[in-house]
């Protein structure tokens, strides 16, 4: 396959990218130093390049030169693809004896964006060496924020979907994993890949007093307690099992001294779900079970629900397409279906609500005890960077065939 020789050519330089954005790490939507590297590693190329204007993205979009009608036709007549990269890092202090450790104190590329931004570069890069056999056109998105609070949806705001001129026809996207299989593993599923990811904010409100006589007073913190409690066992009797929900609560403030019951409770939960039917139940009755169980009690809940990433559903066609396409160009015992999915969250979910898309997973753990090494977000979590030739080469081969069945499609559509 040409890509892939394009790819392992190019290896190197992809490698070293990497490394260098490794060094460079950046939280949320302004990444300056990490954009600049992108700028830098495109140079050259014939792109149309744009940048956004509330965070540092950057779009850029390949026209194709391929196809029956050629290059001549206008911006927008042909058809589209994205291919998607997140740029952004975690606040974890880096653990690992490296010699491009991050420079930055208390960051980490810890779940492996740095990888992604290479595959991505390394895509254009390929893509352009074979823009005469491309049917159409490619939207590179370079993502800032997608740790938190999330660069997808801005970006789609920004117009995103329709930077060639017209609303890309299908998405692609793909994550590296520090552990889980071995390296070189490409794994994944149709339909519900990732969760959808919500917050919830519950304040019992009662009446401070001494806590020799908490008669006298409205104790929220025991209050608070049962809620935490009754939480779980909503999971487990007004959810369906095939349908799974989790509910943890990673914060619970109240009171200041051990003598003291103060006038409030204060607790954060994390809300992960697999289907909108499911997510909308959650909401409402996290809300119903906080302020009845208050409301019994004496005292009063205020509930502050927070949505965030919808569930990341990869579309059953395209990814049967990304599926055949992985197993056409690195064999099938390098594929491994993913039975279930996982509750962590991904804000390519924003895209996939938009346009048919598919999302791929690629484990580059170096250690043999795969099943055992540190796990994304880990200050120890490692990547072999090896497999960065080959995440260039599968997006860029994703878009070479998607464009050119699209091409034929509408090439023989009764409408053209």
């Amino acid at each position: 396959m040409r890509t892939l020789d394009l790819a392992s050519t190019i290896g190197p330089d992809l490698i070293a990218l990497r490394r260098r954005l490794h060094r460079i790490p950046e939280l949320g939507m302004a990444l300056p130093l990490t954009q600049r590297a992108v700028l830098d590693a495109l140079e050259g190329l014939d792109l149309e390049i744009t940048l956004g204007e509330s965070l540092s993205s950057v779009v850029a979009v390949l026209r194709g030169r391929g196809g029956a009608t050629g290059p001549d036709d206008a911006a927008g007549s042909r058809p589209a693809v994205l291919l998607r990269g997140d740029m952004d890092a975690l606040p974890v202090t880096e653990d690992l004896p490296l010699d491009y450790v991050s420079e930055h104190v208390g960051l980490m590329h810890a779940c492996g964006h740095d990888l992604h931004v290479a595959a991505l570069v390394g895509a254009a890069r390929v893509l352009h060496e074979l823009r005469d056999e491309l049917e159409g056109d490619v939207v590179f998105m370079f993502q800032p924020g997608e740790e938190g609070p999330g660069g997808a949806k801005p970006m789609i705001d920004e117009g995103l979907l329709e930077a060639a001129g017209r609303r890309v026809d299908a998405a692609y996207a793909l994550h590296v994993y520090s552990s889980e299989q071995p390296l070189g593993t490409w794994f994944g599923r149709p339909g519900p890949l990732m969760a959808a990811a919500d917050e919830v904010k519950v304040r019992v409100v009662g009446e401070g007093g001494h806590g020799s006589q908490p008669f006298r007073a409205k104790d929220p913190i025991p209050v608070a307690c049962e809620i935490v409690v009754a939480l779980q066992t909503l999971v487990t009797r007004q959810f369906d099992v095939f349908d799974p929900v989790v509910i943890t609560v990673g914060k619970f403030v109240g009171g200041t001294k051990d003598n003291i019951i103060p006038d409030d409770a204060v607790f954060e939960a994390t809300l992960r779900s697999l289907s909108e039917e499911a997510r909308s139940d959650l909401a409402r009755k996290i809300e119903q079970l906080a302020t009845s169980l208050a409301e019994a009690h004496g005292l009063r809940a205020e509930v502050d629900y927070l949505p965030g990433y919808p569930v990341t559903m990869n579309d059953e066609g395209e990814y049967a397409f990304a599926k055949d396409t992985i197993v056409d160009l690195f064999g099938a015992d390098r594929y491994v279906h993913q039975r279930n999915p996982e509750m962590g969250a991904e804000d390519f979910s924003f895209v996939g609500q938009e346009v048919p898309s598919a999302y791929v997973n690629l484990s580059a753990c170096p250690a043999s005890d795969y099943a055992n090494a540190p796990d994304n977000h880990s200050p120890r979590a490692d990547f072999d960077d090896s497999v960065v030739p080959d995440g260039a080469a599968l997006l860029a081969e994703l878009a070479l065939r998607r464009l050119r069945q699209l091409a034929a499609a509408e090439t023989t559509s009764p409408a053209s």
